[in-house]
């Protein structure tokens, strides 16, 4: 595993006019060091973390050595969202997590990358609630980014996002077993009906189905490595995402110089394709350079990290580069990228 690294962000201002003092940033990156090749910035989903290659990296099928983000060419970065747990921080004191929202979490990000003297991406990617970050990053810094890659995700939350974050943050804050639950009721948005069918089929054991055997394990697996307040934060993170504020989505949209590179699951039953679509096509209309890939699934929301050949299929024209360009154009001062 990559080593975690640490930031100190003297300040971190939030959309909501209060301040956090002396913010613990956590991060690992992969490839060669910072400064002699691209940036390639990976923002972690809602129960993940900044381990995203290497043995145990939850997308080490996408990136590493010879893979589709090869670490030979780019400098793959990813954060932790403080409070994740991930750093070995358990206690999550210092805001109250309804303060907190997708834009700030981006905003912090880029303080971030600043103090590691990145002022510039190659790419930014991010899955689900990072995808959402990812967006918002984009519109605080529309000229910081050459592709914008958001995945399994919107540049809002819809309604059907807010209402089930809401029944999220009742089972949270009711339950018994707040987390256990809580993840028993996500992993139903994450999957389909189709998906559990055709691993289960109504098979049993020991008197309970397959099915609940299955949601009691993954509900108590969260549960030990993740913390009550992280999993608030988190979830209402997600409620939160939304570039457009108090203006249009378009004239936000507009200002980002990015290619936009959507991909979407033709299955999400959380952000679903239809919504995703609208946005293509809005953002064509506009002139915007932007394409649209769909990942198809039995698995629904999960498959961005189940489908990784197909995924790998739809971003290697993003990454592909000719053998030691970046590296050696770096080392030499180049300032421009080919691809």
């Amino acid at each position: 595993m990559a080593d975690l690294h640490n930031i100190i962000i003297a300040e971190w201002k939030l959309l909501s006019g209060k301040s956090l003092h002396l913010v613990s940033l956590s991060y690992q990156t992969f490839g060669p060091p910072i400064g002699t090749a691209p940036v390639v910035l990976v923002n972690h989903a809602l129960t993940g973390n900044s381990n995203v290659s290497g043995p145990a990296g939850w997308w080490n099928d996408l990136i590493g050595r010879a893979k589709t983000v090869d670490t030979r060419h780019y400098t793959v970065l990813a954060f932790n969202i403080p409070g994740n747990g991930y750093d070995g921080v358990k206690e999550n004191l210092l805001y109250n997590y309804k303060d907190i929202t997708a834009e700030d979490v981006a905003a912090l990000f880029w303080k971030g990358l600043e103090k590691r003297g990145i002022h510039k991406l190659f790419a930014l990617i991010g899955g689900s609630l990072g995808g959402g970050i990812a967006w918002h990053m984009a519109a605080l810094r529309p000229d910081a980014t050459e592709h914008l890659i958001p995945i399994a995700t919107d540049w809002k939350a819809t309604d059907w996002v807010i209402a089930n974050t809401l029944v999220q943050e009742r089972i949270l804050n009711n339950s018994a077993d707040p987390l256990a639950d809580a993840r028993l009721h996500a992993m139903l948005l994450y999957r389909t009906p189709q998906s559990l069918k055709q691993r289960f089929n109504r098979e049993q054991l020991g008197g309970s189905f397959d099915i609940e055997l299955w949601l009691d394990k993954h509900g108590k697996k969260l549960a030990s490595r993740f913390t009550l307040p992280a999993y608030k934060l988190m979830n209402r993170l997600l409620r939160s995402i939304n570039i457009a504020g108090n203006d249009s989505f378009l004239a936000v949209a507009k200002k980002i110089s990015s290619t936009v590179h959507l991909v979407d699951v033709d299955t999400d039953l959380l952000f679903t394709p239809d919504e995703t679509q609208v946005t293509y096509v809005s953002l064509k209309a506009a002139g915007i350079t932007v394409t649209y890939n769909e990942i198809h699934s039995v698995h629904g929301h999960d498959a961005f990290l189940i489908e990784h050949g197909q995924l790998s299929k739809i971003l290697k024209p993003v990454f592909e580069v000719s053998e030691g360009y970046y590296t050696k154009a770096y080392n030499e001062g180049a300032t421009e990228h080919k691809v």
